[in-house]
């Protein structure tokens, strides 16, 4: 499970396995997770997150977008 950073109590990472899938980002904080799809930058599902929180880590994933995506490229390759 690759962590790509963590910032504000979110860590966020890929599962090594998913490569197969376009490219994407898993969030979780505290008993909360959710999916980002990253081309565009959008929710794909959650559980046990707050609205507010949600809208952090998006705003986290697009201020991060390139280190996320070279992240990506290098496990999953491009």
């Amino acid at each position: 499970m690759p962590e790509v950073f963590r910032e504000f109590g979110f860590v966020f990472f890929f599962y090594a396995n998913e490569g197969q899938e376009p490219m994407h980002i898993h969030v979780r904080k505290g008993g909360g997770f959710a999916k980002f799809w990253m081309d565009p930058v959008e929710l794909d599902f959650a559980q046990g997150m707050k609205v507010s929180e949600l809208k952090l880590a998006e705003q986290l994933i697009v201020e991060h977008f390139e280190q996320i995506k070279n992240k990506w490229n290098e496990i999953h390759g491009s």
